[in-house]
């Protein structure tokens, strides 16, 4: 019978599900322990992970009967991709799954941002009674700059459009858009980092994408506007963030995502209750109902490759 390990959380009835077809070891803590996978793996032909399991060279060395790895999420910086490739294992991520749960994190962060919520929100629980020391904004009609505009950035994208903000969007991948699919023009980087209010990231993490936006790119940015990360975190350099904040480069920053998950004590010095900002341990895409799409997807998927 066909054996799976899951290595990290599922949508439980999506397990049982799977449990019906296929052999099923579930251990949601197994991620941590990367020599006792490098050591178990070998009896296995599918794999489902998330985004902290590390599936490197070592894993894929000792992985003899693999040939389907499932990836409750989107991003693959996580697996040695060309390595599957080598080794002929399938890698599917749920593309699209969680980006309604994106969209939802990216709009809220950007409309409490705007508003300077924390700051209100600090400064109140403090006693202080802001009111009218902190200046708030409306969102309508703001500038949001799109950088990355796959699955997930196209649908922020019509997110913003509802809420009547305007949209530019920059992806080195996309030469033009389907009209019909969504009404946007691309744009370039420079022009996003001049214009923006709002600048949304949407990247996978490679050499080109890391530290892309940093102490150059914060110096561009004419709006002061307010920086949101959901993709990974080395996308932004975090030191050069924090200077462009205290600069008053931007107006405040939202981070899904961090060089070190979680983050290192290094990092929590630099933010203070006071700062527009808002820090949260990598759920955007992770909602009650997102991890329901991504778990079904991921076990259909699972049962349609191995009884092909």
């Amino acid at each position: 019978m066909t054996k799976i390990l899951i290595t990290e959380f599922i949508n439980q009835e999506s397990l049982n599900n799977l449990k019906n077809k296929f052999d099923v070891k579930y251990d949601e803590k197994l991620w941590e322990n990367n020599k006792k996978l490098e050591e178990i793996i070998k009896d296995y032909d599918g794999l489902i992970v998330r985004n902290k399991t590390k599936v490197n060279l070592n894993i894929l060395e000792n992985a003899s009967s693999l040939k389907f790895i499932g990836r409750l999420g989107v991003g693959l910086d996580n697996i040695d991709t060309e390595n599957c490739k080598v080794k002929n294992i399938h890698v599917q991520p749920a593309t699209g799954m969680n980006a309604d749960s994106v969209a939802e994190y990216v709009l809220s962060s950007s409309m409490s941002l705007v508003k300077k919520i924390p700051m209100f929100h600090s400064g109140t629980v403090k006693g202080e009674w802001p009111r009218t020391t902190i200046k708030s904004a409306e969102i309508n009609q703001k500038c949001l700059g799109v950088i990355g505009f796959g699955t997930i950035g196209k649908k922020v994208a019509e997110y913003a459009l509802k809420n009547k903000l305007t949209v530019l969007a920059y992806d080195p991948y996309f030469a033009e858009l389907n009209k019909k699919e969504i009404k946007i023009e691309l744009s370039n980087l420079k022009e996003i980092l001049e214009k923006s209010d709002i600048i949304s990231l949407h990247l996978p993490l490679t050499e080109e994408t890391k530290n892309l936006i940093n102490k150059s790119t914060f110096s561009q940015m004419k709006n002061k506007p307010i920086i949101i990360n959901t993709s990974r975190g080395s996308i932004i350099n975090e030191n050069d963030l924090i200077d462009a904040y205290h600069n008053d480069l931007i107006s405040g920053f939202a981070l899904d995502v961090f060089e070190n998950e979680p983050i290192k004590s290094e990092f929590y010095k630099k933010i203070s209750s006071d700062m527009n900002c808002i820090l949260t341990p990598h759920i955007s895409g992770v909602t009650t109902e997102s991890n329901i799409r991504v778990s079904d997807f991921i076990v259909k998927k699972t049962t349609e490759f191995f009884n092909q």
